[in-house]
């Protein structure tokens, strides 16, 4: 009987967690006993069986400077997962989303195992800014697993073959999802209003956004004391954020887990949200938001004379306009935020008028496609076969 094939999974925060998870959920479905898993992940990784030697929290780095200061526990991590791979003679690596940290384990391991397939699953968005970065990844590794039907192009060109599996936010499944049970939790009636917060998955930005969105928080619980305010915490982040929330002068309640968010996503009237996976996540749950978003100010100068596209969310990119409100830098203050959510919060109208916008714009990314984990897993497997074929 020949030996389990090894897959190194490699991912560095929670969204890239959780597209790990999925793919090695896939896998197993395929090959049973006949798999196996090493690498680098967080909590969804290690149920999905792939455990990490170290805690990823510690390389969630918001923002270039910030990069820099954490250079060299990176550089550690880096030359750690190598070792990893080296020790555990892998079939396959997949390397999840996280430029930064990714591109020098491919590079560390190009240099180790010339050999040793690998496999970028999440390009940079280098339609957005740093269209250079095609080329880089094009040098060292041998496939794109891609989440945008527009990335292909741009790779391409540059030599390094792509193929397009789907953004794994749009599979989420809401059928489980018991909307009533978190309302009677949270003790709101079916005509209470309820507003979801989700302050970010990484340190950095629990550091940066939360104050804003307290404050915005604050400013409507003034003026509407009934409202009901949920806050969703990341697993990554729930110390953090279950500290923070204690300690406001208003009752919230603070959910955790992936079901209880799903339920919060389609309990909740509106949200207030950081800009990531997570409002996807809420478009595809048909939950208006409003996104909010800080770098620290000397990253954002940097990057505001690099990024060519207005819009920070994707499903506003793929629609073109500001499907949602967006408030990025100074304009995420408290005030702000809190004037675009009383506005939605006092005109359901307007409400269905952006969840229907947000269902177009979604349309357009490819809602309603394969599953990307069953995608991604059969892309890797035909790799494996042209591989072992040639």
């Amino acid at each position: 009987m020949s030996s389990p094939l090894c897959v190194m999974l490699v991912a560095a925060e929670a969204s890239g967690d959780d597209r790990g998870a999925g793919l090695a959920n896939a896998l197993r479905a395929r090959l049973g006993d006949q798999v196996r898993f090493v690498g680098v992940g967080g909590a969804r990784m290690a149920q999905a069986g792939v455990r990490s030697p170290f805690d990823i929290t510690e390389l969630s780095i918001l923002g270039v400077f910030e990069g820099v200061l954490a250079y060299r526990r990176v550089i550690r991590r880096v030359r750690e997962t190598v070792a990893l791979a080296r020790a555990e003679r892998p079939d396959v690596v997949v390397l999840i989303d996280s430029w930064g940290f990714t591109l020098r384990v491919a590079q560390g391991l190009r240099r180790a195992e010339p050999k040793l397939p690998l496999i970028k699953y999440v390009g940079p968005q280098v339609w957005a800014w740093r269209a250079g970065r095609a080329r880089t990844l094009a040098g060292v590794v041998d496939h794109l697993l891609s989440i945008n039907a527009f990335d292909a192009p741009y790779f391409e060109r540059e030599g390094l073959s792509v193929t397009f599996v789907g953004n794994s936010a749009l599979a989420l499944d809401f059928s489980d999802a018991h909307p009533e049970r978190l309302r009677r939790e949270i003790g709101a009636g079916p005509d209470d209003l309820v507003l979801l917060v989700l302050p970010g998955s990484r340190p950095g930005e629990i550091a940066r956004v939360t104050p804003a969105f307290e404050d915005a928080v604050n400013i409507l619980k003034a003026r509407r004391p009934d409202l009901h305010v949920v806050v969703a915490a990341a697993s990554t982040v729930a110390d953090e954020v279950k500290a923070r929330v204690a300690g406001w002068p208003h009752r919230a309640h603070v959910v955790e887990g992936e079901q209880a968010k799903r339920d919060a996503m389609r309990a909740a009237d509106l949200a207030l949200a950081c800009s990531g996976t997570v409002t996807t996540e809420l478009a595809l749950a048909g939950c208006p938001m409003v996104v909010g978003y800080r770098l620290g100010p000397m990253t954002h100068a940097v990057l505001k004379r690099l990024i060519k596209t207005p819009y920070i969310s994707l499903f506003n990119i793929a629609g073109g306009a500001f499907v949602a409100p967006e408030f990025v830098q100074d304009e995420c203050t408290g005030e702000k935020l809190a004037a675009a959510l009383e506005a939605r919060l006092a005109d359901p109208d307007l409400r269905r008028r952006q969840v229907d916008a947000q269902f177009k714009a979604l349309d357009a990314m490819g809602r309603g496609g394969p599953d990307p984990s069953e995608a991604a897993a059969d892309a890797v497997l035909k790799l494996l076969a042209e591989r072992r074929a040639a």
